[in-house]
């Protein structure tokens, strides 16, 4: 996996801090299984490209200037101040850490992304539509109508995955406050997710769960790509398949194709 040295995101690609012997290398190629790394959840909004990243330094002063007044480049930084702070020298997030101009390096991404957040060493996950100070811990429809009442980070697809497969997940509000952990949190997000405490807390391993039952977990999340509703579910099922971006619905079909050639449960019928 490619992997954001922390390093000189903050003290040559933010601060400008020119290297006269070397030019450093802002991702590296590393070795999950053997890697102490940092990883972020979010929700997408105005981001940087991977190839935006790797040639920020090159880039005119009135492009690097619009690069850095993102939202999304904005995150990048914060978050790897947080993982800065908390020890680490690498951090993932999927926005700059793929090249998505290589199918061969996104279907690798995907196919590998469940294990990835599990290997991580701690989840960072940024909700940008909370502004407050502690997590919410009661429904509210007028202040996320289009997410069930819940922050939106609940309703997308692809968190489903990354809320259940690290070990350590820390949630943060809008200005990169710490606002509670999954832990400590695992009660209310059972009531936001429907999934069991002793899941959120010690993962799907050893548990007696039915393929229906986690595929409830998603029935309501929503995903940009249609697709990326069938994708997004491979880690969790233990499934790899190859990406075929534009066959639609079909991709779920496969989903189920592979899920039943792993599984015996008969409860994958009645999706």
């Amino acid at each position: 996996m490619k992997l954001l040295d922390i390093e000189v995101v903050l003290n040559v690609v933010d601060k400008g801090v020119r290297q006269a012997k070397y030019k450093p290398e802002v991702l590296k190629e590393l070795d999950d299984t053997t890697t102490s790394y940092a990883i972020v959840s979010h929700r997408w909004e105005e981001e940087v490209k991977f190839e935006e990243m790797i040639g920020l330094m090159m880039m005119k002063k009135e492009e690097r200037t619009e690069v850095k007044r993102r939202r999304g480049y904005r995150k990048i930084v914060k978050s790897c101040e947080r993982a800065a702070k908390d020890g680490y020298k690498w951090l993932w997030i999927d926005t700059c850490c793929i090249d998505k101009r290589s199918s061969a390096e996104l279907s690798e991404a995907i196919n590998s992304m469940y294990r990835w957040y599990q290997n991580a060493k701690i989840c960072y996950v940024y909700l940008s539509d909370v502004g407050e100070s502690t997590f919410p811990i009661k429904r509210d429809d007028d202040k996320f109508p289009q997410s069930n009442g819940w922050p939106e980070w609940f309703a997308r697809g692809w968190t489903l995955q990354e809320l259940i497969a690290p070990k350590e997940v820390e949630f943060f509000n809008e200005g990169w406050a710490l606002i509670g952990n999954k832990r400590r949190l695992a009660p209310t997000l059972q009531v936001i997710t429907e999934i069991p405490c002793e899941v959120l807390t010690g993962g799907l391993a050893g548990k007696c769960l039915s393929v229906a039952q986690i595929m409830s977990w998603a029935a309501d999340r929503e995903t940009t790509r249609v697709e990326d509703r069938a994708y997004s579910l491979m880690g969790l099922f233990g499934v790899n398949m190859p990406m075929l971006y534009g066959e639609g619905r079909k991709a779920f079909r496969r989903l189920q194709l592979e899920i039943i050639r792993e599984f015996t449960d008969h409860s994958i019928f009645a999706w």
